[in-house]
C-alpha cells in the first residue's frame, strides 16, 4: 500500500486544507510594550490527510520565502519573504501566496500592533484540528498549541511590519 504524498516543493491548495488566523496579545518577559501575535495554522483536513498537508504546508511557506524550524525571520528586512500584513479599519490581513486571511482584531491587538509597527508570526505546520471556525478558543488551549515545543519547532517565525492603507 502507499501513501500520498506532497514532493519536495509541489501542493496544492487542496492539500493544504482550511487554514485558519488567530492573534491575541501579551507583554514578553523584560518588555516595557505588547506584542501583537499571530497564528496561521491548519485544520489538518485536506484532501489526502493531515501528513501530506504538514508537508504541503511546509512547502508553501518556503516557497513564500519562510525558514520552518529556523531563527525569527524579518520581513521589513528581507525581500524574499512574501508575506504580508494590512491592518485596517480593526481588521488584520494576511497574505501569502497561498493564504489570505482576515482576523477581526480586538483594541489592544491593534494598539500592541501600532505601538510595535510589527505582528509576531508563526506560521505552524502542524494542525490544529480541534480549533474550528465559530468555536471559542480558550487561552489555555491556545497556549497548549503556540507553546507545544514541537509547534514551535517545526512553524516559521516571522516579523510582519504592520502596513496601513493611506
Amino acid at each position: 500500500m502507499t501513501t500520498p504524498q506532497a514532493s519536495t516543493g509541489m501542493f496544492t491548495p487542496a492539500q493544504l486544507g482550511t487554514q485558519i488566523l488567530i492573534g491575541w496579545s501579551g507583554r514578553q518577559p523584560d518588555a516595557d510594550q505588547d506584542t501583537a501575535y499571530l497564528l496561521a495554522y491548519s485544520l489538518g483536513d485536506g484532501q489526502d490527510g493531515p501528513v501530506v498537508g504538514r508537508e504541503a504546508m511546509r512547502a508553501a511557506l518556503e516557497r513564500a520565502g519562510l525558514h520552518v524550524g529556523g531563527s525569527i525571520q524579518d520581513a521589513a528586512e528581507s525581500s524574499n519573504i512574501q508575506a504580508k500584513l494590512l491592518v485596517q479599519a480593526g481588521q488584520a490581513v494576511l497574505t501569502l501566496p497561498h493564504l489570505s486571511a482576515q482576523y477581526p482584531a480586538p483594541a489592544e491587538w491593534l494598539a500592541a500592533a501600532q505601538a510595535q509597527g510589527q505582528v509576531y508570526g508563526m506560521f505552524a505546520t502542524t494542525p490544529w484540528p480541534e480549533a474550528v471556525p465559530g468555536q471559542p478558543v480558550s487561552e489555555d488551549q491556545l497556549r497548549a498549541f503556540a507553546a507545544d515545543e514541537e509547534v514551535v519547532r517545526t512553524a516559521a517565525h516571522c516579523l510582519l511590519p504592520v502596513r496601513s492603507l493611506g
